[in-house]
């Protein structure tokens, strides 16, 4: 007898749930994340059954899922709980560009379209492509101080480190965005941004907005380039924080329109 796919998904995260819905395979997801904002018909159809760092067990196994997706060593206790309950746990933990598209071949794979996985990963990687090149041709490549909250300041995950220099920034704490845990991102002391002169800064605060006004009143950081200049800029973290589609399309795209707005201007 031929083997099932899996028909009722549960989605802990909101890159599974966007992956499904640009596989053409939406129907198979019967729960999704509160976070959840792409798409944003996801939260209309869809019901809500977690957090990111809590579940609603009743609900999910009332659902009754053959598969649950989550990710990463965060949604480990969820995970366990869940199978301690009798479901089928997938815990995925990608950190990485490529790490995000096999992720991608690796979902299509698991609901039995695998090529269309094939068809949504080189249709990514063109895009990706083309960024690339265009990056290629700034005249400036600035200095990128990428700032995923603030309190503790905390900077570039993996991904979002690899982005910012596809598009064509030079990520000043590239060698934080290899720690997994935040804690090993985490810029225990401001000056040490002021000493490396980033001429640009992105927030995307995950939760709540990007305030530049009081990233730029920390003490000292008037002497920074992109304060003195003006260039602090949002990226909405549901557009580059989530490990999947979101952050290779439209997280990196706005990333690559704010250095290309910098390196047009009149250098100093």
């Amino acid at each position: 007898m031929a083997g099932r796919y899996p028909e009722r998904i549960v989605c802990l995260t909101e890159e599974t749930t966007e992956t499904l819905y640009l596989l053409g395979e939406e129907r198979r997801i019967v729960g999704i994340s509160g976070y959840t904002v792409r798409p944003p018909r996801a939260r209309r159809e869809k019901p809500r059954v977690s957090a990111f760092l809590s579940a609603k067990q009743e609900k999910i196994l009332e659902l009754k899922p053959d598969l649950v997706i989550g990710f990463s060593d965060l949604q480990a206790e969820i995970a366990r709980d869940l199978a301690k309950a009798g479901l089928n746990v997938l815990l995925l933990n990608q950190r990485t560009v490529q790490e995000i598209l096999d992720m991608i071949v690796l979902l299509a794979a698991i609901v039995g379209v695998p090529q269309k996985g094939v068809a949504l990963v080189a249709a990514l990687e063109k895009s990706l492509s083309d960024i690339q090149g265009k990056a290629r041709l700034l005249k400036r490549r600035p200095r990128v101080y990428f700032e995923e909250w603030d309190e503790p300041m905390i900077s570039a995950i993996r991904w979002v480190s690899e982005l910012v220099e596809l598009a064509g920034g030079e990520d000043i704490f590239k060698e934080k965005s290899f720690s997994q845990a935040a804690s090993g991102r985490t810029v225990s002391d401001p000056s040490e941004v002021v000493k490396r002169k980033p001429d640009v800064i992105v927030g995307s605060w995950c939760g709540k907005k990007f305030r530049p006004e009081k990233v730029a009143a920390r003490p000292g950081w008037e002497r920074i380039p992109a304060v003195r200049d003006a260039q602090l800029f949002e990226v909405k973290s549901s557009e580059i924080l989530q490990p999947g589609p979101a952050a290779l399309t439209d997280g990196v795209r706005r990333l690559q329109d704010i250095f290309a707005s910098w390196a047009s201007r009149p250098s100093a």
